[in-house]
């Protein structure tokens, strides 16, 4: 891990296209800014590890729902509704 010691307005630049600013530091925290290409995703950790954690929750219950969950969330479909394609 690189660690430095920045001052509000300096930045420091990752490649070519990635720019990070300090903004203003706060109390126990920094302000920041990011500037990137477009098809660079940029998110704060943790969200990325309470979406995994609640993907891994949702698989695991649907695993524990048995086999008839399947045919229980069809029956909640409006009759007009067409049936989804098997695979």
């Amino acid at each position: 891990m690189l660690v430095l010691t920045r001052k509000p307005g300096e930045q420091i630049m990752i490649g070519d296209g990635i720019v990070i600013t300090v903004l203003e530091g706060r109390g126990d925290g920094v302000r920041i800014g990011i500037e990137a290409p477009r098809g660079v995703p940029i998110q704060r950790r943790e969200v990325i590890e309470a979406i995994a954690a609640a993907n891994l929750a949702a698989a695991e219950a649907g695993a524990e729902s048995g086999p008839d969950t399947e045919d229980a969330l069809r029956g909640l479909l409006p009759p007009s509704a067409p049936a989804p394609a098997a695979d």
